[in-house]
């Protein structure tokens, strides 16, 4: 806000008043919302920080089952028992929920873990190597999905976080102070037009006290004199 265009007159100065009060509700709501997304950002992260773990565990065991499957029923045999599962992909529901005015995304998956007779390979020309490796495999998918969820909930804190920041930081630093600098400004300017104005009545009145006094001497006199 330029001084310049700044009008000194008293309801200016009200209004600036006014937009102070309201800036500064504004920034200390702000700064509440702010301060309460970072703990859930951090409640997250750890969740996060476990989901990484996690997928990051069962992704090695499914290596160790697919490793193991090849080895005891062979490429050919492990191929074979793939090329034999009925496609039937996970079917996942994507809900959503609110978090201090987040909208993030709530993720619920059905039909990951399959049973043998949804499998379609048979249970007499495989081992349990077999069912081990697709249990293995089955639970990485279960946990990629919920780590999805949780990244995603996690970045979409994160950028309102980065949001909310920038708007406290412009109220903090830029609007606050330039609306407080401009009513100060009305202040000042309004204390010199009063002291200007009492200076200027002062003045007219040690023009006007000669001439009253000289007319109301001027009018006795006169009346002494008519009367006598």
């Amino acid at each position: 806000m330029a001084l310049k265009d700044v009008k000194p007159t008293r309801s200016e100065l009200i209004g600036l008043k006014r937009r102070v009060k309201l800036s500064e509700r504004g920034y200390n709501i702000l700064k509440m919302k702010r301060d309460g997304l970072i703990l859930e950002f951090f409640k997250v992260l750890e969740e996060a920080k476990g989901s990484r773990d996690a997928v990051g565990e069962k992704y090695e065991r499914a290596q160790q089952m697919i490793a193991l499957a090849n080895t005891v029923e062979g490429a050919i045999g492990v191929k074979a028992a793939a090329m034999s599962v009925r496609e039937k992909p996970p079917q996942l529901t994507l809900k959503q929920k609110n978090i201090m005015g987040v909208v993030v995304p709530e993720i619920e998956a059905s039909k990951v873990k399959k049973n043998l007779a949804e499998r379609g390979y048979g249970v007499l020309g495989t081992s349990a190597v077999i069912d081990e490796t697709a249990n293995a495999f089955e639970e990485l998918v279960d946990e990629i999905i919920r780590a999805a969820e949780i990244e995603t909930t996690m970045k979409r804190l994160l950028n309102e976080i980065e949001s909310t920041k920038r708007r406290v930081n412009a109220l903090e630093f830029k609007v606050i102070p330039e609306l407080k600098e401009a009513s100060a400004f009305i202040k000042m300017r309004l204390d010199e037009m009063e002291r200007d104005e009492l200076v200027r009545l002062k003045k007219i009145k040690r023009r006007v006290r000669p001439d009253f006094l000289f007319l109301f001497h001027y009018n006795f006199f006169t009346r002494v004199c008519f009367f006598k």
